[in-house]
């Protein structure tokens, strides 16, 4: 698997910024160790483009007739290799070059062929669309690893998703031409397309994390036995006594959620103080004084586990450089060669693609709460990741929700790499 083509623009205009893109992708498809032929196309636009997303896609499927197959979506901010584009008009594109029956590209209308044995799957889906966690677990279940990465679209305007096969359009989606709204899309591997990904929280946790004894619904009511609203105060020393200090605070924390199920054995509170991957993280959207309730943004039931967090630039910096050591680490062989070991511990501008990288391309999702501002500059998250991982052909979206293996996440970041053989 050669390294692959990837490019990225912003201007007011669409079609400025696919020229400078296509440009990009060009002189790299003729350059030696980078794929030549792809047929995988993966696009990322921000939501100043969505009006014209169907002439985009429309575009570039003229201007790349290789390019067979294509997915992708829309974000409030696109991300490529040691740069984003938030708030502006901008697209980043990868090309992908894969066995063609290694994957294959769905979409709610033109849903996964049983016949194809998929071991991992790329998703974007509609935040709006009904029984969304279901349809994440459902598909999660399709694959043979249970492992799925992607996102949520995130648009101010209209969401839509890039979803088209081989033949130009896809079995099933009638007039469409590859640009969707609603539901999921997105594209399955197969056995021999190997990856590697990991999840970044980015939250510190307050405490540890503590059983919930009484819920309804979303109304956390016990914690070990305690009124809710009780332990919260207490843990962030502020009264109701005093609710404008006490409301500043509770505004700027968060609960992370552990499931019953994966209690035992699961990814809870690591030794480093941060959340593993079964924590889910979300809003706190309300307090009962009455009943000394806590209301949380998902379902909660007794035998969950949740902690109290609060976003934080140094866990989300550290954290992010957490994942990026073990892609690294996994990815590097035993032994190493003194160019091999120069080039892996090589950083900046000398971190060029190379073999002994043994990546392809990179996709990183991250939540559109994230951003250089919360890591403490402009495009500081994406570079924080070209330290780690060297100069590597990477594209991907600030999301409205993150997706890994069968969760939903928020205020996460989901990188992805596609690896070559060893």
């Amino acid at each position: 698997m050669k390294l692959f083509p990837f490019g990225h623009a912003t201007h007011p205009q669409w079609a400025m910024a696919a020229g400078l893109v296509l440009a990009q992708v060009r002189a790299q498809m003729a350059l030696h160790g980078y794929a030549s032929a792809p047929t995988l196309g993966l696009l990322y636009i921000t939501d100043h483009y969505a009006a014209d997303a169907q002439e985009i896609l429309d575009h570039l499927g003229a201007e790349l007739p290789g390019i067979t197959d294509w997915s992708g979506t829309v974000g409030v901010g696109v991300a490529s290799s040691n740069v984003e584009y938030f708030d502006e008009p901008a697209m980043a594109l990868m090309l992908c070059e894969l066995p063609a029956d290694q994957y294959r590209v769905f979409s709610g209308v033109a849903p996964l062929s049983p016949g194809f044995e998929a071991h991992t799957a790329l998703v974007h889906a509609d935040g709006q669309t009904p029984d969304l966690t279901e349809l994440i677990e459902e598909l999660a279940g399709r694959t043979a690893t249970g492992y799925l990465f992607g996102g949520l679209s995130a648009s101010r305007g209209r969401s839509v998703q890039f979803a088209a096969a081989a033949d130009g359009t896809m079995r099933g989606q009638g007039r469409s031409r590859g640009v969707f709204s609603g539901g999921l899309s997105g594209v399955a591997f197969g056995p021999d397309v190997t990856l590697v990904s990991r999840v970044t929280q980015g939250c510190q946790p307050l405490s540890g994390l503590r059983k919930v004894t009484a819920a309804e619904k979303n109304l956390v009511l016990e914690l070990d036995g305690q009124p809710a609203l009780d332990v919260l105060l207490r843990e962030l020393a502020v009264s109701l006594e005093q609710p404008q200090q006490a409301l500043a605070k509770i505004r700027q924390t968060l609960v992370g959620l552990l499931r019953a199920a994966d209690a035992d054995g699961g990814r809870g509170v690591g030794r480093a103080g941060n959340f593993g991957t079964d924590v889910i993280v979300r809003h706190i959207i309300g307090l009962d004084p009455a009943r000394r309730g806590i209301a949380v943004a998902d379902l909660v039931a007794p035998d969950m586990q949740l902690a109290f967090c609060q976003r934080s630039e140094q866990a989300a910096r550290a954290d992010l450089v957490r994942i990026c050591a073990e892609i690294r680490e996994e990815l590097e062989p035993l032994e190493l060669s003194v160019e091999a070991a120069s080039v892996l511990a090589a950083s900046g501008p000398d971190a060029a693609p190379h073999p002994a990288r043994r990546i392809a391309g990179a996709v990183y999702v991250s939540c559109s709460g994230r951003g250089g501002p919360h890591f403490g500059g402009p495009s500081a998250e994406l570079q924080i990741v070209r330290r780690a991982l060297g100069d590597v052909p990477l594209v991907g979206y600030f999301a409205g929700g993150e997706i890994a293996r069968d969760h939903l996440y928020a205020y996460t970041g989901v990188l992805t790499v596609f690896t070559q053989p060893d």
